[in-house]
C-alpha cells in the first residue's frame, strides 16, 4: 500500500468533490483568490465542504489575506488546513498558525537553487511546505499556472516539516516526479482539468492512480 498523499486543488462543484473522494485523494483544495478561475465565494466553499466525506482534508488556499478575511473564512467554512500562497513572511505564517489553531501549509516558489534557503526559513514557522514552481514575472496567479521547475533541485532533500511537490504535475509525469524527488505528497490543479477551472474526473482518477495513492 503506497503512502503517497495527493492534494487536488481548485475544486468548484459537488461533482469535483465526489470525484476527488472516489479517487482516493487525501486533500481537497479550495481557492480564495479573485483573479483565479477556481475562486470560490465563502457560501460556495461552505456548501462544498459540507459534502466532503470524513477523512478528506479540506484546505483553503489564500493569498496575502489579512486577519479580517481569514476570520470570515474560518467562521463560514469548516476547514482542516490553511494554505498561504502569497508573500507571507515566516512571522506572518507563525501568527496565522497561532491565531486559528489550524495546521498551516506555506507555498514557496522555486526556480533555481537560490530559492531553496526560504524553504528552511518557512519550515520553522509552518506545519507543512508546498514547493511550487515560481510564477513568471507579471503572472496574475501565484500558482495553478501549469508550470514545473527542475525537480532535481529538491531531489532527496529533507526539511524540518513534511513537504508537498506542486507545479506542472499531470497524470503523465507525476510518477516520474515522485521517483526523482522522493516526494511523499503531491499537489495538482490545472493538470487534472479539461479547461481553466473545469476539473476532469477521469484525469483526477488517473492522477491519483499514477501517483500510487489508490
Amino acid at each position: 500500500m503506497s503512502d503517497i498523499r495527493v492534494k487536488i486543488c481548485g475544486l468548484r462543484t459537488e461533482s469535483d468533490m465526489l470525484a476527488v473522494a472516489a479517487a482516493g485523494a487525501t486533500y481537497a483544495g479550495f481557492v480564495f483568490f479573485a483573479k483565479s478561475p477556481r475562486h470560490l465565494t465563502l457560501e460556495r466553499a461552505r456548501a462544498l465542504a459540507l459534502v466532503a466525506p470524513p477523512g478528506l482534508a479540506k484546505v483553503a488556499l489564500t493569498v496575502d489575506a489579512d486577519d479580517a478575511a481569514l476570520d470570515a473564512l474560518i467562521e463560514a467554512v469548516p476547514l482542516d488546513m490553511l494554505q498561504l500562497h502569497g508573500h507571507e513572511s515566516p512571522d506572518r505564517v507563525a501568527a496565522v498558525r497561532a491565531r486559528y489553531g489550524l495546521p498551516v501549509m506555506k507555498a514557496v516558489g522555486v526556480a533555481d537553487e537560490g530559492d531553496l534557503s526560504a524553504l528552511m526559513d518557512y519550515s520553522l514557522a509552518a506545519d507543512q511546505i508546498l514547493i511550487d514552481a515560481k510564477p513568471p514575472k507579471g503572472a496574475d496567479l501565484p500558482g495553478g499556472n501549469g508550470l514545473s521547475f527542475d525537480w532535481r533541485l529538491v531531489a532527496q532533500r529533507r526539511w524540518l516539516r513534511p513537504w508537498m511537490l506542486a507545479g506542472g504535475l499531470t497524470p503523465d509525469n507525476v510518477a516520474e516526479a515522485i521517483r526523482l524527488t522522493n516526494a511523499r505528497q503531491v499537489d495538482v490543479s490545472s493538470g487534472v482539468e479539461s479547461g481553466p477551472g473545469i476539473k476532469d474526473p477521469a484525469r483526477i482518477a488517473a492522477f491519483v492512480a499514477a501517483a500510487g495513492a489508490d
